[in-house]
């Protein structure tokens, strides 16, 4: 049998060796880490490493590198840090940058990230609210998702046929929709399978309506990834549940596979999180194996067909 084609759509690189600084990973531990201690990942994640954890059965076609809060002040050296490793180890294929959205610098470091031939999109995350009952405490906030500023960002990426990696906790989601409809051609890909971090009734009911707000949208696709949660344990039963409904609720051909490796390392192996990707796609879709783990991320990232770096 021959080898199963993946492309990992989301994950992160550092050396930790001063050729980029992550403040979180390299200061103070961050007190408000979405998934509390994660002194496991204080330390180098490279091309070789992610090489490794690819279970047999499968080829590691290519991956998208996802900014990993790297110095805001100049995103830039982070995009050109990971050219030069594509470029010398072949990883990554395409990657994700960040840009200060209600900045007027973000031009500037838009198109400085532009001259580098993976770059494809922004990962800004707009501010949000810890827990859904501090909802309105950010609503309309400066650098929320109705800040005139933020707008502005989502226009930049629009004009420049970039797209833009959206990142907000469940109850957020159908503010994201809402948002999205001044920019209609706007590629948008939903990390994280929307964060349902609120694994309640009300919270589950509250992340399907903002699914399905988003998925009206054709211009949006999710990546099947990270379901670590501040507010509930980790349930591999619960969890492959909600991959197979994202995949039901946004259609085989917009679901991307993402590993968000190393951080969901902290939760379970990379084998694990596979295994549970495809036992969702076993559920929900049965024919859009290859689909979901290579094909839709050639389409979403528009990578070079076929990816074929490993």
């Amino acid at each position: 049998m021959s080898e199963q084609l993946l492309i990992d759509s989301h994950h992160h690189f550092w050396a930790l060796d001063g050729s980029v600084h992550y403040p979180w990973l390299e200061d103070e531990i961050d007190d408000h880490f979405f998934l509390g201690d994660y002194a496991a990942i204080r330390q180098p994640f490279l091309p070789a490493d992610i090489r490794a954890l690819i279970p047999p059965g499968y080829h590691l076609a290519g991956t998208v590198h996802c900014e990993a809060e790297s110095t805001r002040q100049a995103p830039e050296v982070e995009t050109r840090w990971l050219t030069r490793l594509s470029e010398q180890q072949g990883l990554p294929v395409a990657l994700v940058g960040w840009a200060a959205f209600a900045d007027p610098a973000c031009e500037t470091q838009l198109d400085r990230q532009m001259d580098s031939p993976l770059f494809r999109g922004v990962r800004a995350k707009p501010v949000t609210a810890a827990r859904p009952d501090r909802y309105d405490d950010t609503l309309g906030a400066p650098g929320s998702l109705q800040d005139a500023g933020w707008a502005r960002g989502l226009r930049m990426l629009e004009e420049r046929d970039l797209s833009w990696d959206l990142r907000v906790p469940a109850w957020h989601l159908a503010d994201a929709a809402r948002a999205l409809e001044a920019t209609p051609n706007l590629r948008v890909i939903l990390n994280h399978t929307g964060l349902p971090w609120d694994h309640s009734e009300p919270g589950l009911a509250s992340w399907r309506e903002g699914m399905q707000a988003l998925a009206a949208n054709p211009n949006v696709a999710v990546k099947l990834s990270e379901l670590g949660s501040p507010m509930a344990d980790w349930d591999e039963r619960q969890n492959i549940a909600l991959l197979a409904e994202t995949i039901g609720i946004f259609g085989p051909r917009r679901c991307l596979f993402a590993s968000n490796f190393p951080v969901t390392g902290l939760n379970a192996s990379y084998a694990t999180w596979l295994a549970m990707i495809e036992q969702a796609i076993a559920d929900a879709a049965a024919d859009a194996r290859q689909p979901i783990l290579h094909d839709n991320a050639v389409r979403w990232y528009r990578l070079p067909a076929p990816a074929m770096a490993g």
